[in-house]
Order: C-alpha cells, then structure tokens, then sequence
C-alpha cells in the first residue's frame, strides 16, 4: 500500500532564477548601470518589483549576481579556449573568436565585455565592482601565462621570452577587443586586430 505524499502548499516558483539572472544581464549590458531602472529590469525580466525583490534582493544585489554569473562562464570559456589541444596560436585564435563571438552580439547591436562595459564605470565608487574588474582582469592574465607559459617548454614560443608580460599583451588585445566592439568596429577590423596580437605573442 503506497501513502500518498501530502501537497506542497502554496503555489509552485514560477520563474527559473537563471533565466531571471541572464535577462538581468541583458539589461544592464544594454545601458549600463546606473542607466537601468528597476521598470526596466521588471519588464526584461518579466517580473513585477515585489517578485524580483523578493527573489534577488535590491537593484545592486541582483546587478552583483550577473556579474558573478558572467565571470563564472566567462572562466569556463576562457579555459575551454586556451586548453592544450590545440597550438598556441590556434588556441590564442580560439580564444579572441570566443569573445569576440560575444561582444558583438545582442538585441540592440554589439555590447563587447560585460564587466568592462558595465562594472568599470562603477568601480570608482563601488568596491564590488572594482573588485570584479581585478578577478577578471587577474584571471584572464593567469590563465594566459600559464598557456603561454607551456607553449614556451613546447618549443612555441622563444625562450627569451617572459610570459607574464606576453600575457598581459594578450589580455590588452582583449580589452581593447572589447572597447572597439562596442564602438562599433567592423569585425574584420577586430580580427586584425586579435591576429596582430597572436603575431606578437608568438613571434
């Protein structure tokens, strides 16, 4: 004989919070921000103000959860794109086309980095945010070198060659990647860019 389960009460979430999260995402990524109203997030994520209060918190709240959302698949992207299947310069050529595939994506035309498009501005008066430009700045660096790093024991790259500042000139092609592509820059302008800095790394 199987006892039926009693009924859960109340009514079940009707929102999924990752779905909820990468609307939020959008938004901002759009206007930034201070520029993004709470009516904004309400309608791109399409909850009513008490909902998205109760599930996320306030507008800085839910505005740090995209954020830690986008460095977390932003670290699986960049670790996925610099793995040791390929070369250097190819995985250094897969790299820039995975962001690039993202910065000039979205609704409203090409939105280049999110943190350095949205977290940047407020990093002057807004601790979290300059602490999320560090990780990711420091966590893209870091998984550079280490890439650049072992290319060199492979014979890659010269062994004169100091792969922390290869790496950083490899992060500042990204950056500046993400910058023009919001500009507006023509992506084949962008890959001139991105195979300039391959050149460089792997001369």
């Amino acid at each position: 004989m199987v006892q039926n389960s009693p009924a859960r009460r109340g009514r079940p979430r009707a929102y999924d919070p990752e779905t909820a999260l990468t609307q939020a995402r959008a938004v901002f990524w759009d206007a930034g921000y201070a520029a993004t109203s709470l009516d904004d997030l309400s309608a791109g994520m399409g909850m009513n103000r008490p909902s998205l209060y109760g599930a996320f918190g306030d507008k800085r709240a839910l505005y740090r959860r995209t954020m830690e959302g986008y460095q977390a698949l932003s670290r699986i992207a960049v670790k996925e794109a610099l793995s040791h299947d390929l070369p250097l310069r190819a995985a250094l050529l897969r790299f820039y086309e995975t962001a690039l595939s993202i910065y000039v994506t979205g609704a409203h035309g090409p939105r280049g980095c999110y943190i350095i498009g949205t977290a940047l501005t407020e990093s002057v008066l807004d601790q979290s945010a300059r602490q999320a430009v560090a990780e990711t700045l420091r966590d893209i660096d870091a998984a550079l070198e280490a890439r650049i790093r072992a290319a060199q024991g492979a014979g890659e790259v010269a062994a004169a060659a100091d792969p922390k500042s290869l790496a950083k000139l490899g992060s500042a092609v990204l950056h500046s990647l993400a910058v023009r592509a919001r500009a507006g820059d023509p992506i084949e302008d962008l890959r001139l860019i991105a195979a300039a800095g391959i050149d460089a790394i792997c001369q």
